[in-house]
């Protein structure tokens, strides 16, 4: 995963601090109690310097790094979840932290631990919800995952097993359809291959039937019956004499010379009887369809 840079800017040790700000060689060092008290420091100026000087970069940078202690405290949350590496759910979180040091305002007068905290968490949300599904569903579809499955947890504690759809409906109050939709679009949120065996790691197993040895696949013969039932009224439908070019073609695999010769035409009258009674059949199939 790959995020801006900005996301883990490092102020170097060099880096000299402007007036009214104190040096801080190494803001990842500051403990988070410390952080706290030089924060609102920091933000007063952030909001008198200009954006784009280096003073703002220096201020807005420091705050960053001070801070990064939130964003590991809010990713040990996700840490289980089994999909993304802790890395890239410390960056995307650390974007939280990078959205909330800019709109952050002394005048909210809260702590900007209590501001910041909800920005990572989102932020990080927002990537297991948008980037880890196994396949791609609607927005909607993903939010209703997570509260069917609150739901669930709910009434199962409630009614001392899981709840029916109709039960899930009721609680959330949406249709029974919509319940389904959103379970089937939960089938998507993890995917196992086809050749992991049954009886799991098959390491220590003789059995290695796998998944794709027992699940079915498409008949081909399958479509072909049914083009053939469908085929078979049109059939019916034409004159004799077409149904006999059709069943000495196709049938009896008999070239157009010989059907020509058998009927008494040329083979290019034959070519266009055939032409003209496969477009007709193909129309008609299509038309079924």
């Amino acid at each position: 995963m790959s995020i801006s840079t900005e996301a883990t800017t490092t102020v170097a040790s060099s880096t000299t601090a402007p007036a009214g700000l104190p040096q801080i060689d190494d803001p990842r060092k500051v403990a988070p109690k410390d952080a706290r008290a030089l924060g609102a420091l920091f933000f007063e100026q952030l909001q008198i310097l200009e954006e784009g000087t280096h003073e703002y970069q220096y201020a807005r940078n420091t705050l960053i790094e001070m801070n990064l202690s939130l964003v590991q405290f809010a990713a040990k949350r996700f840490r289980n979840r089994g999909n993304g590496e802790m890395e890239d759910i410390v960056q995307v979180g650390t974007i939280g932290l990078i959205k909330a040091i800019d709109r952050f305002e002394l005048s909210r007068e809260v702590e900007f631990t209590s501001f910041a905290i909800p920005y990572i968490v989102g932020e990080i949300k927002r990537f297991f919800r948008d980037s880890t599904w196994a396949v791609h569903v609607p927005r909607r579809l993903q939010e209703l995952r997570v509260t069917l499955a609150r739901a669930k947890e709910d009434l199962a504690g409630k009614l001392d097993r899981d709840a029916t759809v109709a039960e899930l409906a009721g609680h959330l109050g949406l249709s029974e359809e919509e319940v389904i939709e959103g379970l089937v679009a939960s089938n998507g949120y993890n995917t196992d291959s086809l050749d992991v065996p049954l009886g799991g790691n098959g390491h220590n197993s003789a059995d290695t039937t796998t998944y794709a040895d027992i699940t079915g696949d498409c008949d081909p013969g399958m479509e072909r019956v049914e083009n053939l039932h469908a085929l078979a009224p049109l059939m019916e439908n034409l004159g004799a004499r077409d149904r006999e070019i059709v069943q000495m073609r196709f049938g009896q695999e008999m070239t157009q010379a010989q059907i020509g010769e058998h009927l008494g035409i040329s083979q290019m009258h034959v070519s266009r009887l055939l032409t003209r009674l496969l477009a007709k059949l193909r129309e008609g199939m299509l038309t079924q369809t």
